[in-house]
């Protein structure tokens, strides 16, 4: 008989683990289940997953999360559905990368932030045994949120080292936490005590060199990102990332400047020169085949992103941008090939395709071109939509792809408005993308700036507390994101 090589799923220490599907541990989970502290076990075992890499573990927990909160990925998984699934979760690090080193504790807060939830992040150094208590009672008592934990298996005598998966239920009386073991091919779910795993979390991870930890996650009230998102799919976003949050506030504090525009070029002088790319515009794709009419769900996200691009363009802050880019001291980010829309239609349509093809993250890319711009129209009565199409070539097959461009009308002035009579209309370019990224940025960014006039001018121009509600809330996310980035950037850092 031919030797077989691998392995076949591992035996189960235990103790200190008890199977879930033992005698006791059936006993425990009735028990549990009547003290109330399985409610969210079951949306949780209704998404349950195995991770489809050995080192996927912190994206199949995600994405099993994410789909149990009920959050809509706003992007196709496969055929028309919409659905959450390891594979997909590559903003904040690249999958080849992930598969070969897994992924920081850190870096799937900003995943889980980016793709829609609510997310509370702590390290255990920034946290207590009772604290950790706590939140798992709360999270196992409800169904609208969701522990994720960040451990090592050694404490537990168990196989590998670093690992994530949900917690599914708390037993009161033991003290024993459930834990949903995402990697189903090695170990089945199983009860361990509470204790225990607090110790499995507050170890350091060999490669951050920060402590472990937990997080709730819960779903928010609104969609996560309407027209802009940080990109960390870009080379260069960490040191982005660390210039904006710590180079940034101390170039400004060691600088004479005495208005806004001499504030923008020490800003963008000094900034990679990639700045740009950190946060981009979010464009729907679909494909020509569904049809030359969008949904009412098309129409409406087209329609959100169109008012959030226009409310950009009236603040007071888009108009110093502007200026300062079309001014000659603008050395930075002022090519105007990537305002290009062939460039843009085509970059989109590229990741667009990587999704449709089940290639996202990959070095296989399938060759993307821009063809054309045309106007969809359901009556007469309708305003039409602006569509602007593309070609996907994956060596078997082509493809048409329609990207769905928000448009702000523009005026003979350059100034925007929002009544019916332009004359024009424009598309997210640069300047919006340095306005709204300049909005995100921390209010501390600026306390530093020694001229108090300058000082009070910029805190009034960045301030959100004016803002429109929708503009509003797309800052805050994005302020929210580079929260998180930065945060990994650090823990990264040595």
């Amino acid at each position: 008989m031919a030797a077989i090589a691998g392995f076949y799923r591992r035996n189960l220490p235990s103790p200190p683990a008890i199977e879930f599907a033992s005698l006791e541990g059936k006993l425990l989970f009735v028990e549990a289940l009547a003290g109330r502290n399985m409610e969210g076990f079951f949306k949780l075992i209704s998404y349950y997953q195995t991770q489809s890499e050995p080192a996927y573990c912190g994206l199949a927990t995600l994405s099993m999360v994410l789909n149990a909160l009920a959050v809509d990925p706003g992007r196709k998984w496969k055929g028309p559905w919409r659905w959450f699934d390891d594979s997909m979760l590559d903003c904040c690090e690249p999958l080849e990368k992930v598969k070969v080193t897994g992924i920081s504790f850190d870096k799937v807060a900003c995943l889980a932030h980016c793709n829609g939830a609510e997310v509370k992040e702590l390290h255990t150094n920034e946290s207590t045994l009772e604290d950790f208590r706590s939140y798992v009672i709360s999270c196992t008592s409800s169904e609208d949120r969701h522990l994720i934990v960040s451990y090592h298996r050694g404490h537990f005598k168990q196989t590998g080292s670093g690992h994530f998966s949900p917690i599914g239920g708390y037993h009161a009386g033991r003290d024993l936490v459930l834990v949903l073991d995402v990697a189903r091919f090695k170990y089945p779910p199983h009860w361990v005590p509470l204790t225990l795993l607090w110790e499995a979390m507050d170890t350091v991870d060999e490669e951050t060199g920060r402590r472990r930890g937990f997080m709730i996650l819960a779903r928010p009230q609104r969609a996560p990102s309407i027209l802009y998102t940080v990109n960390c799919r870009h080379k260069s976003w960490e040191g982005t990332a660390k210039y904006l949050t710590k180079d940034l506030p101390r170039i400004l504090s060691s600088e004479e400047i005495i208005d806004v525009q001499e504030l923008l070029v020490t800003v963008m002088s000094s900034a990679p020169a990639d700045l740009r790319d950190f946060v981009n515009w979010v464009a729907g794709v679909r494909l020509q085949e569904e049809g030359s009419k969008l949904t009412e769900e098309e129409k409406a996200r087209l329609s959100l992103k169109e008012e959030v691009l226009n409310q950009v363009h009236m603040t007071d802050l888009f108009e110093h941008v502007t200026k300062f880019r079309a001014s000659k001291t603008c050395c930075k980010i002022s090519s105007e090939e990537k305002d290009s829309l062939a460039t843009i239609v085509s970059e989109v349509c590229c990741q667009g395709a990587q999704i449709f093809c089940g290639r996202l993250g990959s070095f296989d890319m399938p060759s993307c071109k821009a063809t054309n711009t045309r106007n969809l129209k359901d009556s007469d009565h309708d305003k039409p939509t602006v569509v602007n199409t593309g070609e996907m070539d994956t060596k078997t097959t082509e493809r048409g792809f329609d990207v769905l461009i928000p448009y702000c009308q523009i005026y003979p002035d350059g100034c925007p408005r929002c009544a019916s009579s332009s004359v024009g209309r424009m598309h997210p370019s640069v300047n919006d993308v340095v306005t709204i990224l300049l909005l995100a940025l921390p209010p501390q960014t600026w306390s530093n700036i020694s001229h108090e006039d300058l000082k009070e001018e910029i805190n009034r121009l960045t301030s959100t507390a004016d803002l429109p509600s929708l503009l509003q809330e797309e800052v805050m996310h994005l302020r929210q994101q580079l929260h998180f980035v930065s945060r990994s950037v650090c823990s990264c850092s040595p």
